[in-house]
């Protein structure tokens, strides 16, 4: 970065300043919270939140130097939670990215499942797989369940990318077969008891062998 882009020192000040003024009002809304969902908690929260980004980031610019503490952004936390007080069921909302890295890979997986079946050959014997990576990611994930193919991805030449895992409450399941057409759409931010979420944008050694999990109570 040039000289002439860099943030002023009084600009990195005056951020620092904002950080501490945030940091005094977060504590006084802990300090007067009515309650475990408190919204000018949260609001707090955030503030904080973004006041310690810019900070970070002009700091960086100008001394190129880090804080050695993170506080989520006010995009990754949860709203105040206002589901049932006590649960008799929750849902269990995953979405796991993958990019197709190695086609070849895939469709060798996928002939050697067709390899395997009996009823999946032409009339003189040869296994049929169909030569499109289409076909082939409807072989491979109508054989695997999605948890074993997430931890043997590489084999079936994927590459991973972001995924997130939300736990719902709720009062009472759904009737059987009432929410299949659209299993999604009921997803509500207010309702997640706790969410973990791994994605690129964390540090490669944070993620290695664990997820990060956002929980309500910030552990």
């Amino acid at each position: 970065m040039s000289d002439a882009a860099q943030p002023s020192a009084a600009e990195v000040r005056a951020a620092a300043d904002a950080v501490k003024v945030a940091l005094d009002r977060h504590l006084e809304a802990v300090e007067r919270r009515s309650g475990d969902d408190d919204p000018a908690v949260y609001d707090a929260f955030n503030a904080l939140a973004a006041a310690a980004e810019v900070y970070d980031e002009l700091l960086y610019d100008r001394h190129d130097e880090v804080t050695p503490f993170e506080i989520p952004g006010a995009q990754d936390s949860l709203p105040p939670y206002s589901g049932p007080e006590e649960p008799n069921a929750l849902s269990v909302l995953i979405r796991r990215d993958y990019a197709v890295a190695e086609p070849q890979r895939l469709l060798a997986q996928a002939q050697r499942l067709a390899d395997l079946d009996p009823d999946g050959r032409d009339s003189d014997g040869t296994a049929v797989v169909g030569g499109s990576v289409h076909a082939a990611l409807g072989a491979v994930f109508g054989e695997y369940e999605a948890d074993e193919i997430a931890s043997r991805h590489t084999e079936f030449g994927l590459e991973e990318g972001d995924s997130t895992l939300w736990v719902a409450a709720a009062d009472e399941l759904p009737e059987p077969g009432e929410w299949l057409g659209a299993p999604f759409d009921d997803a509500d931010p207010q309702l997640v008891v706790c969410r973990f979420d791994v994605s690129a944008v964390f540090d490669e050694d944070e993620l290695d062998g664990e997820l990060g999990g956002l929980a309500r109570d910030g552990s």
